[in-house]
């Protein structure tokens, strides 16, 4: 991180996941809404793993970017096999890194096992890296007391968000409404850190007031005086609240859109079913009444014969008489 690209690649990746989850839950939702039980990943038709492989690659580039292709000498270390100050935010990143990329790779492990405790100990190794990810993030070694710490402490208000969802759903695996604030926190880091990104390193974006300085080898954000900083973080609070509307009304709008395509078509299939089997019923009742008309008939025939053969010698008696 500390650069445009190094905000903007790992947001659109918690963008994608967080879609990801927020899709697949709505949609198994539609489908069971009465038995309806999360997941913390969810597999594809074709590559199950897709997911879990998905976050180790980016895991591992990321890891690589900040430890040996982003530094000048390739490697994060003093000559003498110590660390730099300048390269302390870096083992920061590439932990947080390394602790999802921990998580993918026990989930893989889990399922293929298939242990008793799988479903608590996945959403527990999920917890423990956003847990993880809190934690550097709020004692990050950077200068984070301008602009820039703003924005991070604003997005550590999204990371709470789902470690607290997560560690939820190890016991609340039947609530949608859980899974579904977990979604659409993941969704609103990644759109955070892109904002981040392009905010800070955009020297057209940066607030009235400010400056990018090329701090330690790194560009960081300053401001000319108090009254510019003060400004600054008010536009940063405001543009959070924006998001965070337009975030909400993005999650809604596509449980609404995709709650009307589902869940529509299920009760249309299960009405569809339902008709049938009335038809194919009364067709039954019908030839049962058929029959039934038909036996009644025959016994009406029956003992109107056997009348009239009783009746017969009692007229021929009177007759005879």
């Amino acid at each position: 991180m500390g650069t445009l690209i190094g905000h903007v690649a790992p947001g659109f990746g918690f963008f994608i996941i967080g879609l990801w989850h927020l899709i697949n839950h709505i949609k198994l939702h539609a489908r069971n809404p009465k038995s309806y039980t999360s997941l913390p990943w969810f597999p594809t038709s074709r590559i199950k793993y897709l997911e879990l492989y998905t976050i180790m690659a980016c895991c591992f580039m990321s890891i690589s970017m900040e430890l040996f292709i982003g530094p000048d000498r390739h490697q994060p270390l003093d000559p003498d096999g110590t660390i730099p100050s300048n390269h302390l935010h870096n083992f920061e990143h590439s932990n947080i890194s390394l602790t999802f990329f921990i998580y993918a790779f026990f989930s893989i492990l889990l399922d293929k096992l298939a242990p008793p405790a799988q479903y608590g100990l996945t959403n527990l190794l999920g917890a423990v890296a956003f847990g993880q990810q809190l934690l550097l993030f709020h004692l990050h070694s950077a200068d984070h007391m301008g602009v820039e710490g703003q924005y991070h402490w604003l997005l550590q208000v999204a990371v709470f968000i789902s470690l607290v969802t997560t560690l939820l759903g190890i016991n609340c695996p039947k609530s949608f409404l859980n899974s579904f604030v977990r979604s659409i926190s993941i969704v609103f880091q990644g759109v955070w850190l892109m904002v981040m990104g392009l905010m800070l390193w955009t020297p057209s974006l940066v607030p009235k007031g400010c400056f990018i300085n090329l701090e330690e080898g790194h560009k960081v954000v300053r401001s000319h005086g108090e009254e510019a900083l003060e400004r600054a973080k008010s536009l940063v609070n405001i543009q959070f609240s924006w998001y965070v509307i337009g975030v909400v009304i993005f999650g809604v709008t596509c449980y609404l859109v995709m709650m009307r395509l589902y869940f529509e078509k299920i009760e249309y299939e299960s009405l569809s079913k339902f008709v049938l089997q009335s038809e194919e019923n009364d067709d039954d009742d019908e030839d049962d009444d058929v029959e039934a008309q038909k036996k009644v008939n025959g016994n009406k025939v029956e003992v109107a014969k056997s009348f009239l053969q009783i009746g017969k010698p009692f007229g021929a008696m009177d007759i005879e008489r």
